[in-house]
């Protein structure tokens, strides 16, 4: 070979041959540790080491019956939210071992259910987080390969979910020690398990406090679906205002701010999530804390002893929330905001 140029990757073959075995001892060495002598495997290992020689994953998975490889599929990867699901799957893979693949599946049932069936055959199982599949489409898509879902429940299939009956009795029992007789609740995609929840729960303890609970939309989940809300939320009069999540809660602020309306003594607001930038905000958002990144290692855990350990129905968890009080809420100060063109 000359200087220069690429060395030609060690093969297999290459490390039968100085190891001085069978290619296939070569790779039960690998693949099927046990069915190997110890001193033989220990001795294939080092010459496989010294010639720079790694397993074709492709080969193992066709020996194995396993990619090694886990697809994790979220609705926005732009929305911090999944940011923290993200972070927590892919410690939880690599500490497995396991390769994790990303999609976006643009808050697209269809979008959705074509990368699970295009993916399928490439990883050993998905993590769909926050799914908009409607059940039985799950139910039948986890026959096919494991699933574990996040911030959904579906019978039959392993879930992560958060405690929203705990925690949206949190944000009324706030509102309501503010003074506030009621409240708008933005609501979200119309196909959102928790967008569901929430607005039950927030139902739920309004009714306990005597307090008039309205629900408009759907909105888009996103900045952009801020402007629409806020008009609508300045006409119904309403003192305060729970969006479906962070970031329709800060595009409400922002569309605020510009007709005049201060947050929060004419409106209080509240979200769900607390995202990164939550805090930053002007004034900083009073926001339902979910744990988003233990969320995300516990779905791997639970895929991991499907795929691996035959565990075929993980028992469910559901995490612990948090309200996060900060300066979007506020005390009654006048009977209705102040509109301004």
């Amino acid at each position: 070979m000359t200087s220069g140029q690429p060395r030609r990757r060690a093969t297999i073959t290459d490390v039968a041959e100085a190891a001085g075995v069978a290619a296939s001892t070569v790779s039960r060495a690998f693949t099927r540790p046990g069915r190997v002598n110890h001193a033989t495997r220990e001795h294939v290992l080092a010459v496989a080491e010294e010639l720079g020689y790694t397993p074709n994953p492709a080969a193992r998975a066709l020996e194995s019956g396993r990619t090694n490889t886990l697809g994790l599929l979220v609705p926005d990867i732009t929305n911090p939210y999944f940011a923290g699901v993200i972070k927590g799957a892919e410690r939880a893979a690599t500490a497995a071992g396991l390769t994790l693949v990303l999609g976006d599946t643009q808050e697209n049932p269809a979008t959705e259910e074509q990368l699970v069936r295009r993916l399928g055959p490439a990883v050993d199982g998905f993590v769909l987080s926050a799914s908009r599949l409607p059940d039985d489409e799950l139910r039948r898509a986890a026959e096919l390969c494991p699933i574990a879902l996040i911030n959904r429940a579906t019978p039959g299939v392993a879930c992560i979910v958060a405690d929203y009956d705990t925690g949206t009795r949190q944000i009324v029992d706030h509102l309501a020690s503010l003074g506030h007789r009621g409240f708008v609740f933005l609501g979200g995609p119309p196909e959102s398990w928790s967008g569901a929840r929430r607005w039950s729960g927030l139902r739920a303890a309004a009714q306990a406090h005597g307090m008039v609970a309205t629900r408009f939309g759907p909105y888009a989940p996103t900045l952009a679906g801020g402007p629409a809300a806020a008009d609508a939320v300045l006409a119904s009069e309403a003192t305060a205002v729970v969006a479906h999540n962070d970031m329709l809660a800060i595009g409400v602020m922002r569309r605020l701010a510009e007709r005049g309306v201060d947050v929060p003594g004419q409106v209080s607001v509240v979200g769900f999530d607390d995202i990164f930038g939550a805090d930053f905000c002007n004034p900083a958002l009073t926001t339902l804390a979910e744990r988003t990144e233990d969320a995300g290692s516990r779905a791997i855990e639970a895929l991991v002893q499907q795929t691996h350990a035959r565990i075929e129905h993980p028992a469910a968890r559901v995490l612990p929330t948090q309200l996060v009080v900060r300066a979007s809420t506020g005390r009654v100060r006048r009977a209705s905001p102040r509109r301004r063109a």
